[in-house]
């Protein structure tokens, strides 16, 4: 006869140890991430790959529905490679598959900040990186001291999500503009996910789940910075 297999216990569950373990090794983790990301960013550009990429966005109209359609792929198969608690090595795939998902889908923008835009494109990235630090570090407090219960905000960001979806692509098919007040609202909807997901993982997520926790966290501080450095470059 089978034995069942236990509950995952969530880590708001566990003791206060276990709790600093599991979030020291979530932020570890989303730091690996963001290595990975500016290691194969780097590879992108000194290969030339970034300019080749750029080229092909700013000449082909359908340029942006490949990377946006390939970059929902794989972030789709990361997140679940990266929540497959019985094999580690599909859960680090999906960590840096997710990494390097993200280098590809930022190379062509950041080739136009530093090399098309004009003078200042390192400075503008420095900020944007800054500001985007910051805003993470500030939500990360809110969601993790404050006690009011945060889960009423997965429904608005799901449909927040969908309905920047279709912005994003009318705007690709019609040619329509999408200026400040849209980047704006993007923020609004990377900030309300990283709140959620920071009392998500840890009412939700067991303590081997540190990896697919980080994945989560990661997709929102990437599109956090993606729409502040649109903003501060003026796209």
């Amino acid at each position: 006869m089978a034995m069942a297999q236990p509950v995952p216990v969530a880590v708001a569950d566990l003791g206060e140890d276990s709790r600093a373990v599991f979030l020291g090794r979530v932020y570890q983790h989303l730091a690996a991430a963001v290595a990975a990301f500016i290691v194969f960013e780097t590879l992108l550009f000194t290969t030339g790959i970034a300019g080749k990429m750029y080229d092909f966005v700013a000449d082909s109209s359908g340029a942006w529905f490949l990377l946006l359609g390939g970059f929902m792929v794989v972030n789709w198969m990361s997140t679940s490679a990266a929540h497959d608690l019985d094999d580690p090595a599909r859960q680090y795939g999906g960590l840096f598959g997710m990494a390097a998902a993200e280098a590809l889908i930022f190379a062509p923008f950041l080739y136009y900040v530093f090399n098309v835009e004009g003078a200042g494109g390192s400075a503008t990235v420095a900020s944007a990186a800054v500001v985007t630090i910051l805003g993470f570090g500030g939500l990360t407090a809110v969601g993790l001291f404050t006690r009011r219960d945060l889960s009423f905000l997965r429904p608005l960001v799901m449909w927040a999500a969908v309905m920047a979806l279709v912005l994003i692509v009318s705007a690709l098919l019609f040619g329509l503009e999408l200026g400040v007040w849209f980047s704006l609202a993007m923020i609004a909807l990377a900030g309300a996910a990283i709140l959620y997901q920071t009392q998500a993982i840890l009412r939700s997520y067991p303590e081997t789940a540190y990896v697919g926790a980080a994945v989560q966290l990661f997709a929102s501080v990437m599109l956090l910075f993606w729409y502040v450095l649109r903003i501060f470059s003026r796209r």
